[in-house]
């Protein structure tokens, strides 16, 4: 169902944002633009979650199973695809609007659930537990007996300013994003304000990058708009590499022209006509979306020359990176840019004095970048009022790991990391004990369970050795191998290394092998490599000082961050698994012993003919044993028992 064609809506929603600051807006444009906004509808609209995690969990089956089930009892209703409203751990999502009704939602709806979901709510009954909650609204009659969906705990300590259109709106439809105010702040930025006074609000607002670093964000425009050039760059950076973050990748999928309207108010802030959007290849799904929004920003005229008669021109262009995780460090980022090896350069110059193709360029995150027309629009004290005295505005964090609720959230800066972990994650899953918490991705630290009364702000986590970063956090139950875990993120940035500085290249891939041997049986050592596995062990936390002290760019700088953490926190593992050659946690697979119970084993032999070194012996229908010295620990005699009767310490 379509209320108005796309032409009308282009020259009626436009029209909007020229008199946004007037007061000839009369009643029946509100009563058009509140049918655009689908405040009012005279049909059924079904809302289907079709982010990256949404399709992963099979909303593409949910949709075309949608579409046949309007086809069949023939229905006329619209259905819209939205990006994630942020719980992904419950995906797929679909939301349900009957005309005077509030918009209700369901999770986990898969394909098989579309014919009966949809049965109960066309006939007004909503019932079963695939309801979420719904959207209230003063227009619309709420179902009785139905939450609020901020009302749910992982969405009631949220303060949802970036991601407040996302899963709400179609991130295809620019008209949806103007309805809901979008572009407006461009238009009141480009005609009402110069450029240094663009810099001016954006400095008093005491933004600071959302990226990791934490540098002031109006400062840095500052200085690109003061460095005189006849070509000034904008350069947004969407290159998400750490493992466990998808918050860029929601940002676009779920509401990608906050995005241009921030890049757009950037670049006239520095005096750029130029902007960049750097994002990772194997981003298919946000590359499309943010292709779309592109095309129609310049459609509308949003984007492109003479924008709003004001005579400032912008040019946005999209370009593909590998996905490096070194190209999230600015130098290296504007290097692949400009058809280089992304490897980091030493600063000053700085890239706002000297940058893309030697000229002044802003790199900014998407997330920074987002926060710009919400700070345009209501002003530098509305952002200030947010969070603390010295962390102002919201923090987008992804939460993956061992939480009852995973996704992505946005809450404001002073939020402790226990409000995080139990009430908006829901705890650890399966019952099981919080370890720690792994915060700010692979080059971040763990949080032990004494710290998580910490507030976020970029001051209180410098305080416990960590930082925000780009806003990764991994819950970590009882069964976690803190050294494996090490080792993991180790061997990570150990490979993403651009080989550049010898600390960083050297010194990483010697901790690596450090933790290879601690976490490895020794097979036939001699006495001296014996002596150098313990001194390479002892010399392990010196080592990663001065990798932290000498590397040239933050992924050196920072890489042995997980390693020294969880020395501090839990260097019992460490000793453990040096000296009694142990994993607790049963991770490690060379340091587990396997042992036969006699009273379970059966004598069946299948362990014993599929065990790869022959350490396995016993006669038919005889209890077996295993032999300590020939066990490789490779597990394979464990998961062919049937009869529980193999184990492991």
């Amino acid at each position: 169902m379509v209320v108005f064609s796309s032409h009308e809506n282009k020259e009626f929603l436009v029209e909007k944002i020229l008199k946004s600051y007037s007061n000839i807006f009369d009643k029946a444009n509100a009563d058009r633009l509140s049918q655009i906004k689908r405040d009012k509808v005279k049909h059924a609209v079904v809302y289907v979650g079709m982010g990256t995690c949404g399709m992963i969990a099979g909303a593409g089956k949910t949709y075309a199973a949608i579409e046949k089930y309007l086809q069949d009892n023939q229905v006329d209703a619209e259905i819209v695809k939205v990006g994630c409203v942020g719980l992904c751990s419950v995906e797929p999502l679909i939301d349900v609007q009957l005309p005077g009704k509030a918009r209700v939602s369901f999770h986990h709806a898969t394909e098989d659930k579309v014919e009966s979901l949809l049965n109960s709510v066309f006939h007004h009954l909503v019932v079963g537990e695939t309801v979420l909650g719904q959207y209230q609204h003063a227009g619309h009659e709420d179902w009785p007996g139905i939450p609020g969906i901020d009302q749910l705990p992982f969405f009631a300590k949220q303060h949802r300013n970036i991601l407040r259109n996302s899963g709400i709106i179609s991130p295809y439809s620019i008209d949806d994003y103007i309805a809901f105010g979008g572009y407006k702040s461009l238009y009141k930025t480009v005609l009402n304000y110069t450029a240094d006074k663009v810099c001016e609000i954006v400095d008093q607002s005491e933004l600071r990058g959302r990226g990791g670093g934490g540098f002031p964000t109006g400062k840095k425009w500052a200085l690109a708009l003061g460095t005189g050039s006849d070509q000034k760059y904008l350069v947004c950076n969407a290159d998400e590499s750490d493992p466990g973050a998808f918050m860029n990748r929601a940002i676009i999928e779920g509401d990608p022209h906050r995005v241009v309207e921030g890049i757009a108010i950037a670049a006239y802030a520095i005096g750029a006509n130029n902007a960049y959007i750097y994002v990772r290849s194997d981003y298919g799904q946000s590359l499309l979306i943010l292709t779309s929004a592109l095309n129609q920003a310049k459609e509308y005229g949003f984007v492109g020359e003479n924008i709003f008669g004001s005579g400032f021109n912008l040019n946005i262009h999209i370009r593909q990176g590998a996905g490096a995780f070194v190209c999230g460090e600015e130098t290296a980022l504007i290097a692949s840019l400009e058809g280089k090896r992304g490897i980091p350069q030493s600063k000053p110059p700085y890239p706002a004095e000297k940058g893309l193709f030697g000229h002044p360029t802003v790199v900014n995150n998407i997330e920074t970048l987002a926060n710009i027309p919400a700070i345009l629009e209501n002003g530098p004290s509305w952002f200030k009022s947010i969070g603390t005295r010295q962390s102002h505005g919201t923090k987008i964090f992804s939460i993956a790991g061992k939480a009852q609720q995973t996704g992505f959230i946005e809450i404001p800066m002073g939020i402790t990391i226990s409000e995080i972990v139990y009430a908006i994650a829901g705890g650890v899953k399966d019952n099981k004990k919080l370890k720690a918490v792994q915060f700010g991705g692979p080059s971040g630290v763990c949080i032990p369970v004494q710290d998580l009364d910490t507030s976020i702000g970029y001051e209180s986590l410098q305080q416990i050795g960590s930082s925000i970063g780009l806003g990764g956090i991994i819950i970590l139950d009882e069964e976690t191998c803190m050294v494996n875990l090490s080792k993991y993120f180790l061997e990570f940035l150990q490979k993403e290394s651009c080989g550049k500085c010898i600390p960083c290249r050297e010194g990483t891939r010697r901790m690596l092998q450090i933790l290879e041997e601690i976490t490895r049986r020794p097979r036939e050592e001699s006495t001296h490599e014996t002596l150098e596995r313990f001194k390479g062990v002892m010399e392990l936390e010196n080592l990663a000082e001065v990798i932290r002290d000498t590397s040239l760019c933050g992924l050196g700088r920072n890489a042995p961050n997980p390693v020294l953490s969880s020395l501090k926190w839990f260097r019992e593992e460490y000793e453990e698994h040096i000296f009694d050659r142990k994993c607790k946690a049963g991770v490690c697979h060379d340091l587990r012993t396997f042992y036969i119970d006699v009273e379970n084993c059966n004598g069946c032999n299948v362990c014993q003919k599929k065990c790869p070194e022959n350490a396995i012996i016993g006669a038919i229908k005889l209890p077996h044993f295993i032999v300590e010295s020939k066990c490789t620990g490779c597990g394979i005699c464990f998961d062919s028992c049937k009869f529980n009767a193999i184990y492991f310490k």
